[in-house]
């Protein structure tokens, strides 16, 4: 990461309020800074607001106050550079593999050679070259989520947004799923937000966790994990890992009581 990169943020939340209408506060006055090539996990209590804060992120709902900047951009500029990932994969079950992977390219109106090409790479990529005829009922609850990140980094991506992408996966598919997502965050370096209630899967992510308090959602902590890098099945069996899981525990417990 060069020194520039450093100094430019990738993602910068200042004093971001989100009112639905004349109803309660969603958000209240969040400030966070996300550097490039960072993996913050964004935990809280039910209905704290982080799937409300990552869609002001993504430009998909406005603020009421305050302002988000992208890498410099505002939110509709910045769309270019960034993909959504929601709990559901959101495949279109008409389409096969192949043709849901190209659907951005094709409404971008790429030619078909070069849609083709970029399909064929983003299937290698996530492990699914053998199944690009198949239709998504043909497919596991793992599978189909790789066809919508296969679809999503098709776009080329630099920010990822997912919003508990893994949540409906039996545990085993989930951790198989994590080690996934970070052997190609290895390869591309993207900055990512990633919403999840599980502090497990937030302390293997990350490298940063803000814990939101609810009631209007507020930054409660914002605070590093301690935890080398790679990661690897191997962390998860590690003393560290577990301290890191018990401390978050504990400050999300310490949240949820105030």
């Amino acid at each position: 990461m060069t020194t520039e990169a450093v100094r430019t943020p990738a993602i910068v939340l200042e004093h971001v309020t989100k009112q639905y209408g004349q109803g309660a506060t969603v958000i209240d006055d969040l400030s966070a800074t996300i550097l490039p090539g960072e993996f913050v996990s964004i935990i809280g209590p039910s209905g704290c607001g982080k799937s409300t804060l990552l869609k002001l992120v993504a430009g998909l709902s406005p603020i009421t106050s305050g302002k988000i900047v992208m890498e410099r951009l505002t939110l509709v500029n910045a769309r270019r550079i960034t993909s959504f990932l929601f709990q559901d994969p959101t495949l279109l079950p008409w389409r096969t593999v192949r043709a849901n992977v190209g659907l951005g390219l094709e409404l971008e109106g790429v030619a078909r050679a070069a849609r083709q090409q970029t399909v064929d790479a983003m299937l290698a990529l996530v492990g699914l070259t053998d199944v690009g005829a198949k239709y998504p009922r043909e497919l596991s609850g793992g599978m189909k989520m790789r066809v919508s990140i296969a679809r999503a980094l098709a776009g080329k991506p630099r920010v990822l947004l997912l919003d508990e992408p893994f949540a409906a996966l039996d545990e085993m598919t989930r951790d198989r799923m994590n080690e996934e997502l970070l052997r190609l965050r290895e390869q591309h370096n993207w900055t990512v937000l990633f919403v999840t209630h599980s502090v497990a899967e937030a302390v293997f992510l990350s490298n940063r966790i803000l814990v939101l308090g609810a009631n209007p959602g507020r930054l409660a902590h914002d605070m590093a994990v301690p935890l080398a890098w790679p990661r690897t099945a191997e962390t998860r069996r590690s003393p560290g890992f577990d301290q890191a899981v018990s401390e978050v525990s504990r400050i999300l417990r310490e949240v949820q009581s105030r």
